[in-house]
């Protein structure tokens, strides 16, 4: 419906610096912080951390962690090489700095295995639409995680214990290595299963709010359904200066009659559509649709008339092969605006005189025509002028009111002002 993510997407999708951290702790620095730890309990121990490798393991996890994070959601193949870039800078610089005997080390050499293995499995869960081969892959992917901390384990204990470490049969000879390797692979198994079940839960609460944000702005609006998350007290009950524009299609009813249900539906589609594209690009608060009629509340007058103006343009060649135009009416004043109801339904809306005024001033414009308020028009007359007045009776109002009408005789706009946005 929306190019631009909304507040609602926004939040569920967190900021950068929160999918930053949860993709640098839940992805890219594992097998680093795993090697770290090996290697300052083989190496240096305390005298490690003076040494450049932990920071060259970091930096590595860092950068793989930005990468991912601002392109790892674009495609499938920046997923695979981004998981191949902390290896490979790592690998890159120690060799550097060691020469050829960096890769003697087996913990060297699997990190790039793993950063493959795993970058493989995260490209197969981005192109794959398989619900449950996903859920396996997820639990592969963290059956290799477990894999990185066995991988240290036998490398340490090969180290340490080498008389028990000759062969694979003879490391597993030991009940306590036999624990060790069951115990992880379990792990991985039920940390893969707890994952796979909260992202299915997560994906399920996104289509959820999906459809909810989009049966909100319905209701709502774009813009006040944000403000309903940031600001709530915002659509409690309050008075405001508010301009009303009502439209309706002039003859629609007699025209209805003679047409099948699906030419009705399909003219009105077409017309909605249309008004729906000028009310997103002239800062409407609100707007709702009955029928044939349209009402739009706006903050600003010259918004509002802008707005009736482009509807006119547009409107009127989509009506006219079927004899057919729109009459608009415009009103500024007080309102009461906010959420109104019962306690279990409640609905965004604006009351009073103004609103009735608009209604009965739109009832009175033919087909074609743009009446605007007395009021109204003093707020845009050095704007957009209008050569033609004249008064109307309307219902519930004592005296007649004074009403212009912008037509094709109006002149347009001469002067360019600033977009103004909803209080």
């Amino acid at each position: 419906m929306h190019t631009i993510p909304n507040l609602i997407e926004r939040r569920l999708d967190g900021t950068f610096i929160t999918r930053y951290f949860l993709e640098l702790f839940g992805n890219s620095i594992h097998f680093a912080l795993a090697n770290i730890l090996l290697e300052s309990l083989l190496k240096y121990q305390d005298r490690y951390f003076l040494s450049f490798d932990p920071y060259v393991l970091l930096l590595s996890s860092l950068v793989q962690g930005y990468f991912l994070t601002t392109y790892g959601q674009q495609s499938a193949y920046y997923r695979f090489i981004g998981n191949l870039i902390a290896p490979l800078m790592y690998s890159m610089i120690e060799f550097l700095l060691e020469g050829p005997v960096f890769w003697e080390a087996l913990n060297h050499q699997a990190y790039l295995l793993f950063g493959f293995l795993i970058g493989l499995v995260q490209y197969l869960q981005a192109i794959n639409k398989h619900k449950q081969t996903n859920h396996i892959l997820t639990i592969i992917e963290n059956i290799f995680r477990t894999g990185i901390i066995f991988l240290m384990y036998y490398i340490f204990e090969s180290k340490t214990n080498p008389s028990q470490t000759d062969t694979i049969t003879a490391f597993f000879a030991d009940a306590s290595h036999q624990f060790i390797g069951l115990s992880l692979l379990f792990f991985g198994i039920a940390i893969g299963l707890a994952n796979a079940t909260s992202r299915h839960y997560l994906n399920l609460l996104r289509d959820i709010t999906a459809k909810l944000k989009i049966f909100s702005e319905w209701l709502l609006g774009r813009d006040l359904l944000n403000v309903s998350l940031t600001q709530p007290e915002r659509l409690h009950q309050h008075r405001q200066q508010r301009t009303i524009m009502f439209v309706d299609i002039r003859g629609f009813t007699q025209w209805s009659e003679t047409r099948s249900p699906e030419e009705v539906v399909e003219l009105l589609s077409h017309y909605y559509q249309v008004v729906e594209q000028i009310m997103h690009g002239h800062h409407v608060i609100k707007w709702k649709l009955s029928a044939d009629e349209t009402m739009a509340i706006f903050a600003q007058p010259l918004e509002a008339v802008r707005a009736a103006a482009e509807i006119q343009r547009q409107i009127t060649p989509l009506l006219a092969p079927e004899q057919l135009g729109v009459g608009i009416g415009l009103h500024c004043g007080q309102v009461v605006e906010g959420l109104l109801g019962s306690d279990t339904i409640k609905f965004y809306d604006v009351i009073g005189d103004t609103v009735n005024t608009a209604k009965r001033i739109e009832s009175a414009a033919g087909k074609g025509e743009i009446l605007i308020s007395e009021p109204l028009y003093q707020h845009i007359k050095t704007i957009w002028s209008s050569d033609s007045s004249r008064e109307i009776h309307v219902k519930g109002k004592t005296h007649p009111l004074t009403v212009y009408s912008l037509t094709a005789t109006a002149s347009q706009p001469a002067v360019a002002v600033a977009a103004s946005t909803a209080d």
